[in-house]
């Protein structure tokens, strides 16, 4: 394979051939924060690997990383490289695990995203299943985390795939839609009933963050209305609001899978909002202009197996338990 990788430098029509060593030692700096750390990672006396960041500089005529008191961060130029950097790594690492992949069959490292408190979460067992079974080579990687950290995970290259709520369009991302799950009024009471979004004008609410999908969407749907939500808290822990909700301190606002989360065994019901109906799109999250390597794109095929079983859940009697 080369030993380095070609880009473009800011002085007009300059290339600029980058040694990938150089370039592997400036990523994990920027990646720990500290030149020491990152030395002791990579195996290499401090005094060398300053000297490979100072020979890096020089080849790009860039200042790259400065010194605080809270370790090394990147400049603005340091900023842009690493990014790039991030790109010809991964790429570089593909195609080595695809080379392997043809003499002993598909294996390689595969990173999935499941976003918690959506239906994607039902997924892990019977991916782990079918991979061990099927392609013992691959080494799954999965990560329950918010869909916002996810999606940027997958942004810069870091993360393969992801489950979770979105279908936007976002420059570096592309969605395929999986499923939609219908939001419900969640609390502390024995009615079951439908309820009509006009009916929740100045109820006070329990909801995530304003950049979590749902919040969004909540948020939309009430102006269109000519309405605000009543927020009297913003909480995205699943924990949490079943704790409200079994205290009997308010309501929130959830999608399916989620709701059943909270709802459990307490003390609690679900009312499905209609009049309109609010749905989250659940969809399967990758790269729009990297390419899935070889073991990636059989786990997406199993993804996408899997997610065709799955059918948004709707409470039922046992679900509205009266407090």
């Amino acid at each position: 394979m080369a030993e380095a990788a070609h880009i473009l430098h800011p002085r007009p029509w300059r290339i600029v051939a980058l040694n990938f060593k150089r370039l592997k030692y400036f990523a994990k700096i920027v990646d720990v924060g500290s030149l020491t750390q990152a030395a002791d990672l990579l195996h290499i006396a401090q005094p060398a690997l300053s000297q490979q960041i100072s020979t890096l500089e020089g080849e790009v005529h860039q200042k790259l990383l400065v010194r605080t008191q809270r370790g090394v961060t990147p400049t603005e130029a340091g900023k842009a490289l690493y990014r790039h950097a991030q790109v010809i790594l991964r790429q570089c690492e593909q195609a080595q695990l695809d080379m392997t992949a043809v003499s002993r069959g598909v294996s390689g490292p595969v990173s999935v995203g499941l976003a918690p408190g959506t239906a994607a979460t039902t997924l892990a067992l019977p991916l782990l299943r079918q991979v061990r079974a099927l392609h013992p080579g691959i080494t799954l990687y999965l990560n329950e985390n918010y869909g916002t950290t996810l999606s940027e995970l997958i942004m810069n290259g870091r993360m393969d795939l992801a489950v979770l709520y979105g279908n936007r369009a976002i420059h570096g991302l592309s969605f395929l839609p999986l499923l939609d799950e219908a939001l419900f009024l969640v609390g502390p009471s024995a009615t079951a009933a439908p309820v009509r979004l006009a009916e929740l004008a100045g109820v006070e609410l329990f909801l995530p963050r304003p950049y979590n999908i749902v919040r969004k969407l909540v948020d939309e749907h009430f102006a269109r209305a000519g309405m605000v939500p009543r927020v009297v808290a913003e909480i995205e822990s699943a924990a949490t609001l079943a704790a409200i909700i079994a205290d009997g301190l308010g309501l929130t606002i959830l999608p399916a899978s989620m709701a059943r989360e909270v709802v459990g065994p307490r003390h609690a019901w679900c009312r499905r909002i209609v009049d309109p109906v609010i749905e989250a799109p659940l969809t399967l999250c990758q790269s729009d202009h990297l390419p899935l390597s070889e073991p990636a794109e059989v786990v997406k095929a199993m993804l996408m197996e899997l997610a065709g079983g799955l059918k948004s859940w709707r409470p039922t009697a046992e679900d509205h338990l009266p407090s």
